[in-house]
Order: C-alpha cells, then sequence, then structure tokens
C-alpha cells in the first residue's frame, strides 16, 4: 500500500495538484486500490489531525500577523531598522534583515513577513538604486526568518507531531533565527561593498530616538507574547490569542491606522490562510496514519539503524533529505508527515527532539526560497512585480549563507538546546 501511495502522491505533484487534495487522494487511492480499510477512516483521521489544542494557535497568529500589517506595525519596524544600521553603506538591506526578524517573532509566517516588509523595503531599496532582484531575493530569504524565530508556527506543527515540548521549541528557535539573521546581515553588507550599492542609505532616515518612539508599542509586542510564554503566564497557544488582542488594540487605538472597515478583508485573508493549512494537516495526518499501519517508520529505522552507524552521517542523510524534499512539498504538509517518522528514528541515535525539530524546520524553510515551489519566492515576485527567472540568479549566495547556518545548528547543538537549558 505505501509504495502506490507514495507514487500516486509524486505524480499528482507532478500534475501540479494543490497539496492537500494531492494527499488526501493519494491517501483515499491506497486505501482502496491497497488496502482494507473503511473509508469512514479517512473523516475520522481527517478530523482527529486537527482535533488539538495546540493547532488553534496557527489561526490566531495568522490573524494576528495580518493585523499587523494592516495595522501599520510593519512601517514602523522598518522605520526602527533602518534608523539602528541604515546610516552604513548596505544600511538599507540590512534593515531589511533585521525588520523580517522583529516582524518575524510575532506573526510566525514567513509568508505574511514577505509581503508585510516587502511592500515597503523593496520599492525603497529600488529607489536607492538596488536591482529589483536583488532586492527580491533578499526579502524573500529574510521572511524565512519567520518560521525560524519563535512563535513559529512550523515549530508548533513539529510539536504536535513528535509530541515534543512547544515552548522548548520556542526557546530553541532564538539560537538559530539570530544566527540566521547575523550570517545573512554579514553577507549583505559584503554584497553591498563589492558591487558598490546603497551608499546612500544613510538620507531620510529618523533618528533612533524619533524611531524608538514611534514603534515602541510594535516593538513591545514581541516582548509581551515571547514573555508571557517563557514566564509561564500562558501556553503559546494563548499567547497567540494575545498576539491578536494587542495588535487589534495597538493598531486601532494607539496607531489608529487600522479601521473597522479593514476587518473583513483582514479577515478573509487569515481565513484563506488557515484553512489551507489546517487542510494540509488534516491531510498529511491521514497519510502518516496509514504510512504507519503499513510500517513505513519501522522499516526507515530499521534500515537507518543497519545502513548508518553513526548520528554525524545520519543527520547528513537526514539534511540532504530534507533538503530535496522541501524544494518539491510545502513546509508545513512535510513537517507534519515526516516528522512522527525521523524524529523517533533520531531520538534512536541520540539526538535531543528539540534539536532535531529545529534541524527539520530550519532546512524545510529553505523550499521556501528555491524553486520549483518556493512560496517565499512567488509572494517576493508578486510584491516586486518581476518574474521568477530574474530573482533565480540572485538567490545562490542566500542559500548558501543559510546551508552554512544549517550545519552549524545541525552540529553545535549548544546553538539550540542550549537556550533552552539558559532559559528554563
Amino acid at each position: 500500500m505505501a509504495g502506490g501511495m507514495l507514487l500516486m502522491l509524486v505524480v499528482l505533484f507532478a500534475l501540479s495538484v494543490p497539496v492537500a487534495i494531492a494527499i488526501t487522494a493519494a491517501s483515499i487511492g491506497g486505501i482502496v486500490l491497497f488496502d482494507d480499510v473503511p473509508l469512514i477512516v479517512v473523516a475520522q483521521k481527517l478530523i482527529t489531525s486537527i482535533d488539538s489544542f495546540p493547532l488553534l494557535a496557527v489561526p490566531f497568529f495568522i490573524l494576528a500577523g495580518n493585523l499587523m500589517e494592516a495595522g501599520g506595525i510593519s512601517t514602523r519596524l522598518v522605520d526602527f531598522a533602518k534608523s539602528v544600521i541604515g546610516n552604513i553603506q548596505g544600511g538599507l538591506a540590512c534593515s531589511c534583515v533585521l525588520t523580517c526578524m522583529i516582524f518575524a517573532a510575532v506573526s510566525g509566517s514567513s509568508v505574511a513577513t514577505t509581503f508585510a516588509i516587502g511592500a515597503i523595503i523593496i520599492p525603497a531599496m529600488a529607489a536607492h538604486g538596488y536591482p529589483k532582484p536583488f532586492a527580491a531575493a533578499l526579502q524573500a530569504t529574510s521572511a524565512e526568518l519567520g518560521v525560524v524565530v519563535p512563535p513559529s508556527i512550523p515549530l508548533i506543527l513539529y510539536g504536535v507531531s513528535a509530541n515534543t515540548s512547544i515552548g522548548d521549541l520556542f526557546i530553541a528557535g532564538i539560537g538559530p533565527g539570530l544566527l540566521i539573521a547575523g550570517a545573512l546581515t554579514v553577507g549583505v553588507y559584503a554584497m553591498c561593498k563589492l558591487n558598490g550599492w546603497g551608499k546612500s542609505d544613510g538620507e531620510g532616515r529618523l533618528s533612533f530616538i524619533k524611531a524608538f518612539e514611534r514603534a515602541f508599542l510594535a516593538l513591545l509586542m514581541p516582548v509581551v507574547v515571547i514573555g508571557g510564554i517563557y514566564s509561564g503566564v500562558f501556553t503559546p497557544t494563548e499567547a497567540s490569542v494575545v498576539a491578536v488582542f494587542y495588535a487589534f488594540l495597538v493598531g486601532t487605538v494607539f496607531y489608529r491606522s487600522l479601521s473597522i472597515a479593514n476587518l473583513p478583508s483582514v479577515l478573509r485573508r487569515s481565513v484563506i490562510s488557515s484553512s489551507v493549512i489546517m487542510f494540509t494537516i488534516a491531510a498529511a495526518g491521514l497519510f502518516s496514519f496509514l504510512l504507519t499501519r503499513a510500517g513505513v517508520p519501522g522499516m526507515i529505522g530499521e534500515w537507518v539503524a543497519t545502513a548508518i552507524d553513526s548520528p554525524w552521517a545520519f543527520l547528513l542523510c537526514v539534511n540532504i533529505a530534507l533538503f530535496i524534499v522541501g524544494m518539491f512539498i510545502e513546509t508545513s504538509a512535510a513537517i507534519v508527515v515526516l516528522a512522527p517518522i525521523l524524529a523517533p528514528v533520531a531520538m534512536r541515535f541520540g539526538v535531543d527532539p528539540v534539536h532535531f525539530g529545529l534541524i527539520m524546520v530550519v532546512n524545510l524553510a529553505m523550499g521556501m526560497i528555491t524553486p520549483p515551489f518556493g512560496v517565499n519566492l512567488f509572494a517576493a515576485c508578486q510584491v516586486a512585480g518581476i518574474g521568477l527567472e530574474r530573482i533565480i540568479p540572485r538567490l545562490l549566495p542566500f542559500i548558501l549563507i543559510v546551508v552554512a547556518c544549517l550545519m552549524v545548528v545541525t552540529y553545535v547543538p549548544a546553538v539550540t538546546v542550549g537556550f533552552v537549558g539558559l532559559l528554563k
């Protein structure tokens, strides 16, 4: 059954069938053609796969991100980042990385970060003489921090799928987030120096004090949300609701950029995005159940145990496999399908499940900036108004930087679990 399901899934992906529909169709096909499981199991597993309290955080964090965008928070964060490092050559490009990291610390979504920050920073970079393809590639890559820096929707999905503490995963995500942001900033600065871009980036920026005052409430948002989680005031799921109320309050009462008339469009975008993710999770849950019933996790575990004899080699093979998977399968679906299979195998090799979760998320996040199905690429191209073929040549340096960071995350556990021990 498992082989037939996987074959059908590959064929459906090749035909460009939407991910959630492809996974569901392959699962139903596997039941009908290769197994004696009653079809009622389809409905049961689709429902039970999303019948989870921690998963409530997904739609709420998506709504919080959309409220931040509509409420003018992203604009103030860009101005603040420019005031911090905008006075150096390439400062505007470096500001893109810093702003995405701050915005990601609440939105939890890379696509939301791409649209919210890219709509401001890409036109600004183009006006300062940066090539649009470079600006779009930088924005798409920087937005990847949205799934690494806590709170992160993929980390929530991994925690649910692998039965791992979401709070610990959030803490562990701080190190990789800072590492990737720092490496991208250094790389971008070097590129600007080499190509002579961004010499006039200091023009028109606000003073640090003024920008900080304007962005104070926006900067306070990650402190309230993440600080509440780490201090035990509320759970990650409850934090997502706090984020929604905070974003709504700041946008309507203090910044007055969010009106009641804007809410229907904000809610509509949030419902559509949440529905797509939840449908994908439900379908992946059904698919995982059938793979488990067919004994696939056990077979993979036995094969790995006999073919690979060290944690170092296992993690290298996992990284290569996940990089390929991430190019073709949406991050959320890949996590929900693969985490229950790979996490137990990783534990056999003595790999901490929290550490392994960050390895999976950082690796699969690269799929968002690699063709042919990189969602961040499509979003950045849409914002920049350019074709995908123009952005691809500019991506290689950024991908190499993220790959180097992934190797550090993989083989230096202190970058992830070290923060857990430090902050707990």
